[in-house]
């Protein structure tokens, strides 16, 4: 109970002394309590009902319910008091982030948030389009007793630039429309937040969406070590040496610069022609497992 008292309180200070704000901060902890205590399932339904059983909160459904969909809450005072909680938050140096995005679908037409988002995902009697909400979210990568575990770090919701346009009402915040921002912007904004708070190089682990330059320009390429990109590219990406450096005294070519250097073909055909110097590695999975993998680096 004292880690709990040591880790809530921080939490509960970021709220305002107005009225509305201590009964917020109230409900943030308990909440907080009701999604880790062994209870239930953690849907917003079972939440409510641990808050009044276990509890004994007496909260109505509906504040309690526009309370979880606000989008008025302080998070960007929250996060940096949940990042100074995290003892040792580094692997090897540096912080392992991960990156990805995902919908969480709706019923409600006038929730904050909401659009028809694609959903890559979808079943051949799902909608392809369902009415939902998309979050792009980074989370800490860490192992914790043997197990790498995702701590999450911050969040954003997208909004298309389509509904931003439209002026809808679920694009509005405090009753103004809120300014579009693209995902690798929202992304490239969180990731500098987390290095300018921990001060250590941030390693983002992401899928083949998010590992490509218009990620990587948006970090200033690396800004000299501080980040770095680790993502899965796709088997049929063409890949493309760097330019070559010109030779001292060498006279300047003709025409516009070249951006890259000799075509060394797919994804897999580089796979195939490096398999033979390509060295065995152990990796650590999910859930304690250990998979064998051939990597080859140049």
């Amino acid at each position: 109970m004292f880690i709990l008292r040591d880790l809530l309180t921080p939490l509960q200070a970021t709220f305002s002394d107005t009225a509305q704000g201590q009964k917020r901060k109230v409900w943030f902890v308990y909440t907080l309590l009701a999604v880790a205590v062994p209870f239930t399932s953690s849907i917003t339904s079972n939440v409510l009902r641990t808050l009044h059983t276990l509890f004994g909160l007496e909260l109505e459904s509906q504040r309690f319910y526009a309370f979880m969909a606000s989008s008025t809450l302080s998070w960007s005072r929250l996060w940096p008091v949940l990042w100074a909680l995290i003892p040792n938050p580094t692997t090897l140096g540096r912080v392992m982030v991960a990156l990805d995005d995902s919908i969480n679908p709706k019923t409600g037409k006038t929730i904050f948030g909401c659009g028809h988002f694609h959903d890559h995902a979808a079943k051949g009697n799902q909608s392809s389009y369902p009415w939902s909400q998309c979050i792009l979210a980074i989370g800490l990568l860490k192992r914790i007793k043997g197990r790498w575990a995702c701590l999450p770090l911050d969040w954003r919701f997208y909004l298309m630039q389509k509904d931003i346009a439209a002026k809808g009402v679920t694009v509005r915040k405090d009753g103004a429309v809120v300014a579009f921002e693209t995902k690798m912007d929202q992304a490239a904004t969180m990731l500098k937040a987390v290095f300018a708070h921990f001060g250590q190089p941030v390693l983002v682990v992401t899928d083949s969406w998010f590992g490509n330059d218009g990620l990587w320009s948006r970090l200033a390429r690396g800004r000299g070590g501080d980040f770095q990109l680790l993502s899965r590219l796709r088997s049929n990406l063409t890949l493309y040496d760097l330019k070559p450096t010109p030779a001292k005294g060498e006279p300047p070519r003709r025409g516009r610069p070249r951006k890259y250097g000799a075509r060394l073909g797919s994804v897999a055909q580089c796979a195939l022609a490096s398999r033979a110097c390509a060295v065995t590695y152990r990796v650590l999975l999910l859930y304690g497992k250990q998979r064998e993998l051939l990597a080859f680096s140049r």
